[in-house]
Parts: structure tokens; sequence; C-alpha cells
């Protein structure tokens, strides 16, 4: 579905993702990983055009994306999250999913119909689907950590995507808003049949949920394989734990 072939970025000389290649089949989690300063979140945002590569290609379902702006990677079906919570504050949790599905459905600049009246349905949905309709009223501002993490998930599934792409999902969350993402994106693929790539620090989380595992070193990629390989992959142990012969996790 996703297919990642020497890509490369460098800023001011130094280069942040170099040759980097992943592959994602339709239906799959699978996660990138590696130590800070890898290159994970300046691949994520090669792939979904928050800025442009100097080398590569990226393609979607067979279509060459690589270079366009990120509304246009939007429209293709691919949606994020963002490693830093990137929600309106002072909107509610529903005013903030339904103004991606109205942006979705090219009803931003609507002056005949109040906004109000638009998409309820659908965003009713998704917040029912994430666990957010309780709180469908409160301001982004009001809402935990944890909570706000799960609504800008909610608002990429306004886009309708096929494939969605988290950046450290569980970031900043306390033990029981980790379990509940964590379940959350079973459920996506399970019974949204979503697509998805994310990062993330925990080991924990990146074993008990990922189908195949990417590990980035200093921008590029030197294993993707199933969890068994990455486990005990020589290179990944000495990336991780100085060269030790223990397998991770």
């Amino acid at each position: 579905m996703l297919e990642v072939t020497s890509l490369s970025k460098s800023f001011d000389g130094f280069k942040a993702v170099n040759g980097a290649g992943l592959s994602v089949k339709e239906g799959e989690v699978v996660a990138v990983i590696g130590p800070n300063g890898a290159g994970k979140t300046t691949l994520f945002n090669l792939i979904t055009g928050v800025i442009k590569p100097d080398a590569g290609k990226v393609l979607f379902k067979g279509q060459d994306i690589t270079g366009l702006h990120p509304y246009q990677v939007c429209r293709k079906g691919i949606s994020r999250s963002f490693q830093v919570v990137n929600v309106f504050q002072r909107r509610t949790v529903f005013e903030n999913v339904q103004v991606s599905i109205l942006s979705r459905e090219k009803k931003t600049w609507n002056l005949f119909t109040p906004a109000s009246k638009m998409a309820i349905e659908e965003t009713d949905r998704i917040l029912q689907n994430v666990g957010l309709i309780d709180v469908r009223d409160k301001t982004s501002a009001a809402l935990s950590h944890g909570e706000r993490k799960v609504l800008e998930i909610a608002i990429a599934l306004g886009g309708n995507p096929e494939f969605l792409i988290l950046d450290e999902p569980t970031a900043g969350m306390s033990p029981e808003e980790t379990t509940r993402c964590i379940g959350l994106i079973k459920e996506l693929r399970e019974k949204l049949g979503l697509t998805i790539l994310f990062c993330e620090h925990d080991m924990e989380i990146v074993f008990s949920i990922s189908d195949r595992i990417m590990v980035m070193v200093r921008g590029s990629t030197i294993i993707q394989g199933t969890c068994e390989d990455v486990r005990c992959c020589q290179e990944v142990q000495d990336a991780y734990l100085g060269g030790s012969d223990t397998c991770l996790m």
C-alpha cells in the first residue's frame, strides 16, 4: 500500500533521512523505531508532504505522491497525528472533528448552511468510535493530555483515511490512557480496516501491536521485518544496547 524507496533529506548539510526504505501492506500495523534523532518524524513529514525530499520516492497504492502538498496527500487517503498535539484549543471536541470532515468535503466555504447543522452524524460516529462522545461539548483545552492525543486521532479520522500515520501516539499518557490508546489502535485496524504506520519509544507497545517493524539509525533503514526478526537483529542490539547479545524485549 505504501512503498518508500531511497528517501533522503538534508538540513544545512546534516542528513536527517539518508536513503530510507519502508513498505507497508494493506491492513498491516507497522512500527518505525530508532534512537532519538534517528529521523522518524522527518520520515513521516516527507511521506505526508510537510517537507519535500532531496531524493527518493513515495508510492501510495502504486501512485507517486512524492513532494505533494499535505492537503493533496490527505485527499489521496493518508491522514496523520503529530508528535506535539495539534488541535484547536478554543473549539469544542465536536467542532475539532467536524471541521476536518467539512474540509474533506470541501464545505468550509459554504455560506448558505450553518456549520452547526453539517456533518453531525458522522462527527458523532467518529467520537463514539474513539471514546470521546461523552466530552463532545467540552473545549479541547479542558481535556487531559491523553484525551487531546485521542482527539487528534479523531481529527485524522475525519479525513476518511485508508492509511493512518501516528507519531508517538502514547507520548505523555498515563498508564491507563496508554492502555486505552493501544486498544483504540487495534480497533481502528480490526473494525475500520485501517492500515497504520506509527512510531513509538515504548518497546512493549511496539512489540504488542505491530505486524512488522522498521528500525532507523542515523536516518537510514537498518532492518524491516517481523517482531522476531527485529528482536534479535545484531544491528538493532548495537543501536539500542551497545552491542549486547541479549535480545531486545
